[in-house]
């Protein structure tokens, strides 16, 4: 709009099918000029796969829309794994972070997940970690919050004292200087201790990442591979499944009869689809058994969606298995709530047209389960944002800050961000937020 007073009104029409437009209703709202503002629309949008938007301003001039985005409930996303990786949690709450909801109540992550239609958690499982890190003891802990709640158990087995991801594959200490066959039986005897470790408290496990971000291997360096090299990585595949098919057999060992535990096998870069596709044929053809395929995404490093659909849609294809966002994150914010250096921290690093804001988050998080929910045969599996809890007050070693702080679903004091409400309606949340906030995208 010009400068000065000018004003403009909106329609917005939907259509099922091209050019059967239907005009919908939507409340009265003033749009200042060059501030984005979000609308909440009530009516029934059911089946609508077009959007046009007229507007007509009041005194002649001619309005612009930079850009109009649109989300909602996905009803596809209903019957997917959809929550978050929260390792974090007990440290936090040890270390005094209190959470709030939405309409201000207090509860733990775990709790104010689940009511916002959370229904899995992710936890990481490292051999010996510094103390208060996620080991055996701190993870059985939080399984029992995660179980109370009624939610199910995603378990990711690093196999490693401590971080482990494609830069990091570490051999635990106590296990370092064994053979192959030697390392494989340890791999398959520890995987089915824990994972009965879990069944003998009432925490079964529900499905396992054998490995974590396993692109270039794990266990290094007997089951290190090169993924960007295939003729270097020839060699250490076989080694890479074997260990693998190790701990495939001590997670089915140790799971409990009568109880579904899925395996899933874990990789970076998942807009990558070349990359994926040599992983995850080399893991077919090598006879490694897995029920699901786990992918990395952060639009920061990996670039935009464009490159996560694409190969979610032919992994999906290709392999008939379902396909897992099984880490994801977006800034609400660029400040830094610690003195640690953060990921993310200016907007060159941004993709896609989401702004670093409450809801440029919502949008993404929202994007992302769309991708899932268009998946060829239904197997977009579900998506678990990674340390949604990871609030400034714990560091990601001791003495540390975290990088992590603004690419949380809650703000720097622990209050839930609208990104919260994202695996059950996002519009509620921002009805709650009051028109323009916080999920005005700016």
């Amino acid at each position: 709009l010009a400068e000065g007073d000018a004003t403009a009104t909106a329609t917005l029409a939907l259509a099922g099918t091209a050019g059967r437009w239907r005009t919908v209703d939507g409340p009265a709202a003033t749009f200042a000029a060059g501030v984005p503002a979000y609308v909440p629309v009530r009516d029934d949008v059911a089946g609508a796969r077009f959007a046009r938007l007229t507007l007509t301003s009041a005194d002649g001039t001619a309005p612009c829309v930079g850009e109009l985005r649109l989300f909602g409930r996905t009803e596809a996303a209903s019957d997917m794994a959809l929550g978050g990786d929260l390792s974090f949690q007990l440290q936090e709450l040890q270390a005094g972070a209190r959470f709030t909801n939405l309409d201000g109540r207090s509860g733990t992550p775990v709790q104010i997940l689940r009511a916002n239609g959370a229904n899995y958690v992710r936890l990481r499982l490292w051999n010996s970690p510094p103390p208060g890190y996620s080991d055996l003891q701190t993870d059985l802990v939080t399984a029992k919050a995660v179980k109370a709640a009624g939610m199910k158990l995603l378990l990711d087995l690093h196999y490693s004292d401590f971080w482990a991801d494609p830069g990091h594959q570490i051999t635990p200490a106590a296990w370092q200087g064994q053979d192959l066959p030697a390392l494989a039986a340890t791999v398959q005897s520890f995987t089915r201790q824990v994972i009965a470790a879990f069944a003998a408290q009432g925490t079964p496990v529900d499905m396992v990442s054998v490995g974590n971000e396993i692109r270039n291997g794990m266990l290094w360096p007997l089951g290190q591979v090169d993924e960007s090299n295939p003729d270097a990585g020839a060699a250490g595949y076989p080694n890479l499944a074997t260990l693998l098919r190790a701990g495939v057999a001590g997670a089915r060992a140790g799971n409990p009869a009568g109880h579904r535990l899925r395996i899933m096998l874990h990789i970076d870069h998942g807009g990558n689809n070349w990359e994926s596709r040599h992983f995850f044929d080399e893991m077919v053809a090598l006879g490694v058994p897995f029920d699901a395929i786990g992918l990395s995404f952060y639009t920061f490093w990996d670039g935009p969606f464009t490159g996560l659909r694409a190969n979610v849609d032919d992994l999906a294809t290709r392999y008939g298995r379902d396909v897992f966002i099984a880490e994801l994150q977006y800034p609400w914010t660029l400040a830094n709530g610690d003195t640690n250096d953060n990921f993310v921290w200016t907007p060159s690093q941004l993709r896609g047209g989401y702004s670093a804001s409450p809801g440029g988050q919502l949008s993404f998080v929202s994007d992302a389960l769309s991708i899932l929910a268009d998946a060829p045969g239904g197997h977009g599996g579900g998506l678990l944002y990674w340390e949604p809890e990871w609030i400034p007050g714990v560091g990601w070693e001791p003495g540390a800050g975290s990088p992590n702080d603004n690419l949380t679903l809650f703000d720097f004091q622990g209050h839930a961000l609208p990104s919260i409400a994202s695996f059950q309606d996002p519009v509620a949340a921002c009805l709650r937020a009051g028109s323009g906030r916080p999920c005005v995208v700016s």
